[in-house]
């Protein structure tokens, strides 16, 4: 099988893809990665072909030391108004012009495209290519048909397709998840059933044992924004008899955050898989990525969202017992302690946790990933 895995977005769209995409070629398979330009050293460090569906940023552009901007807070509307903005106009219309020529170099017998990436189902509808689909939005809220469809359309309709207002198109072959299975919001139902499968090794989750320990992550994209978010958890955090983990960015450094306790660790990036084994609790601004990997680990969260996704992640977690929210724009130093300190200590948060990383648990791995992706491309 030769796969073309694309995705629109920044490192929180390719990650969910990567397991599948090393099983697939684990497995002998021909595999190749078409996405933003930025990203393509990523790629290539993961050993994929890459093709650039942006332009490459000069190494000038990037630079290896960036200051936090103000923090800025979008609520779930104006999140979802967003989203129609940029990934079913603009990122579409990119995706829809640039992916047809990767399709014709490539010729994939399958496209596995993720979730958001809108312009990959026009590229792969007019060159009749089937098309499978990761999930990555783990609430699925943001793409919402009365606001996507009238966007999408403009993009269809500029390639010669008929308008597509239930969104009916984008999931319509072979869904694939690595959420827990009963996450996604009854309110963003799809028109097949996703097949759920381990995207990592089974966990072992932390026993009770010594001190407390908290993890603190703002992921990848929205730490540049953060304004004085991490000040205010750290500090909330002083005092509290818990430890704490905190990843902050590549390019943010920890020396802006001033001297902390020797309970403090702050660090530019640390792998989480390697992090969440140690850890109790984890405090974050409830991105996908962030949040399904705490499940994973049956860890409940305290979530401050501040954009994308988050507020329906958030809200879907809090419907689920799984997590407490807070108002990132308001919430003190004190307000968050004091939220961090109750949850570490609610029982029946932490049990539904472990329920649901009990049930993920259950779930095959990427390699039954592969074979459905493998039986998709052979029906065509």
């Amino acid at each position: 099988m030769r796969l073309l895995v694309t995705f629109v977005g920044g490192l929180g769209h390719l990650a969910p893809l990567l397991p599948v995409a090393r099983a697939a070629r684990d497995a002998g398979h021909e595999v190749a990665i078409a996405g933003s330009g930025g990203l393509v050293p990523a790629i290539d460090e993961a050993g994929f072909r890459a093709f650039a569906t942006s332009p490459l940023p000069h190494h000038d552009q990037v630079p290896a030391h960036q200051r936090r901007e103000p923090l800025e807070v979008m609520d779930a509307a104006a999140t979802e108004a967003e989203f129609a903005r940029n990934f079913a106009s603009r990122g579409a219309r990119r995706m829809a012009s640039a992916v047809p020529a990767v399709i014709e170099e490539l010729r994939p017998d399958l496209v596995l495209r993720d979730e958001t990436d809108l312009g990959t189902t026009i590229a792969a509808e007019l060159l009749g290519v089937p098309v499978a689909t990761h999930l990555v939005l783990a609430s699925g809220l943001l793409v919402r048909p009365e606001l996507v469809g009238p966007e999408l359309d403009v993009v269809r309709a500029e390639h010669g397709l008929a308008p597509d207002p239930a969104l009916s198109r984008l999931t319509s072959g072979l869904v694939l998840s690595d959420a827990p299975p009963g996450f996604r919001s009854p309110a963003a139902p799809l028109e097949v059933t996703p097949l759920h499968y381990r995207s990592t090794a089974t966990p072992t989750l932390r026993g009770t044992r010594g001190r407390r320990a908290v993890y603190v992550t703002l992921g990848t994209i929205f730490n540049h924004g953060s304004g004085d978010l991490f000040d205010r958890i750290l500090s909330g955090l002083h005092g509290r008899g818990v430890d704490v983990v905190a990843t902050i960015g590549r390019r943010l450094d920890p020396a802006d955050l001033g001297p902390q306790p020797s309970y403090v660790r702050v660090e530019r990036f640390l792998p989480q898989h390697e992090v969440l084994p140690g850890v109790d609790l984890v405090v974050s601004h409830g991105g996908s990525g962030s949040l399904v990997a705490s499940l994973a680990h049956g860890l409940p969260s305290v979530l401050l969202p501040l954009g994308a996704d988050q507020p329906h992640n958030a809200r879907r977690a809090a419907e689920l017992g799984l997590a407490t929210t807070l108002d990132a724009a308001t919430a003190t130093a004190d307000d968050i302690g004091e939220q961090v300190t109750t949850s570490l200590d609610d029982v029946e948060m932490r049990t539904r946790c472990r329920v649901v990383a009990a049930e993920a648990a259950e779930a095959p791995g990427p390699e039954a990933a592969v074979a459905a992706l493998e039986a998709a491309a052979a029906r065509g």
